[in-house]
């Protein structure tokens, strides 16, 4: 499956920008790709202010996601500020040429960045199948938090996909975490980050990356500028691997109570 990761600059606050900067961008890749990645908030950034000017499902990110979706035949997959009668979310949307339109809602809230005062945590993973794979979304924080995204019955996926606003700080434990995903999931593994300083202040260093299930190597990993990389990922050379080497029948079995987690 050809997966596009698109490491990109922000304009803070600025929706139409944003979707304008991104409709430029993804254009050359109409017909050559079957997913595109997108970062996370790729609309505004990961602007706090964000949950007051929270779009409704169906407004402008979500009409833009689909006809740009159609008009490239390859599935979108970002992540932006939404609202509905739960408040307001960090939601990952994913849209699809025929017209779908699934969402997953943010976990794990970066409380050291005040995520958690304006955002309601999501509480239910969410699996789509495109093209033949079981791709799941999580976003950003989630990465850290490896009982959540865990392969496992009902939630057994071959691409597990992280849109991020990753600051640089961290990328080494960015970088590090996308590999321990994988090899822990035998799956394939993409973090899609932005670049670029925020209007927080904040830098991003992107390194933006697509790791193959077994060793954790990196099959693409971009630098700290902006860019754009295409990706093939070899389902059937996945499934050979887990048949050959099937670490998921000694893995321990457990149940997420999301309602049990702490505030």
């Amino acid at each position: 499956m050809r997966t596009t990761l698109v490491q990109s600059t922000l304009a803070w606050g600025d929706p139409d920008a944003n979707r304008a900067r991104f409709a430029q961008l993804l254009a050359p890749l109409a017909g050559a790709t079957d997913l595109i990645v997108l970062p996370e908030t790729f609309t505004t950034g990961f602007d706090m202010q964000g949950a007051a000017r929270a779009e409704p499902m169906g407004g402008p990110t979500c009409e833009w996601l689909l006809a740009t979706a159609r008009r490239l035949d390859a599935a979108l997959l970002g992540s932006a500020f939404i609202r509905d009668a739960t408040g307001a979310h960090n939601r990952a949307l994913w849209a699809t040429p025929d017209g779908l339109l699934a969402h997953y809602d943010k976990r794990h809230l970066f409380r050291m960045g005040g995520e958690h005062a304006h955002f309601a945590a999501g509480e239910t993973p969410c699996m789509v199948t495109w093209r033949g794979a079981r791709i799941a979304p999580l976003v950003c924080y989630d990465l850290r938090f490896p009982v959540w995204s865990r392969r496992r019955a009902g939630y057994d996926y071959d691409l597990l996909v992280y849109v991020a606003n990753w600051p640089a700080p961290r990328q080494h434990a960015w970088q590090q975490l996308l590999r321990a995903r994988a090899i822990e999931n035998q799956a394939y593994v993409v973090g899609v980050n932005r670049v670029g300083e925020d209007g927080n202040g904040v830098a991003h260093r992107g390194g933006s990356a697509a790791i193959e299930p077994q060793l954790g190597q990196p099959l693409v990993e971009l630098g700290d500028t902006a860019a754009i990389a295409t990706v093939a990922l070899d389902l059937d050379a996945l499934r050979e691997l887990r048949a050959r080497f099937p670490v998921a029948l000694d893995a321990d079995r457990f149940a997420l109570d999301p309602a049990g987690s702490p505030p």
